[in-house]
């Protein structure tokens, strides 16, 4: 798979803000635009963006962690530069029986899920 880089990610996280929750800022999203502050969003949306980026890049990517990690967290809210480098890790990583057994699950989500 192709290298994928910051800028073409975060095009694609645009996509799928407006695509997935039907949400297209007025607010210039960046590195540093808050996921909840600063585009206004609520914890439900998060959890559609997660099965949507999953979906999207049709891999099975562990967003319930990042979620998680984030609740442990003094500050709550979510930078879009953190979302980009969770997703740059992840997005390149192949998928199968042992990825997907790691993370708990026996498949990789269909379209259906």
């Amino acid at each position: 798979m192709p290298t994928v880089t910051d800028s073409e990610l975060l095009a694609e996280l645009k996509r799928l803000f407006r695509d997935a929750l039907g949400v297209d800022p007025i607010v210039p999203i960046d590195r540093e635009t808050r996921f909840f502050a600063d585009l206004g969003l609520a914890s439900i949306d998060a959890v559609v963006l997660g099965e949507a980026i999953g979906q999207h890049f049709e891999r099975l990517i562990p967003f319930p962690e990042l979620m998680a990690d984030l609740g442990r967290r003094e500050q709550r809210d979510l930078t879009i530069g953190e979302l980009l480098d969770f997703l740059l890790i992840h997005v390149g990583q192949p998928t199968g029986p042992a990825v997907d057994s790691e993370m708990g699950r026996g498949h990789a989500p269909s379209q259906g899920e």
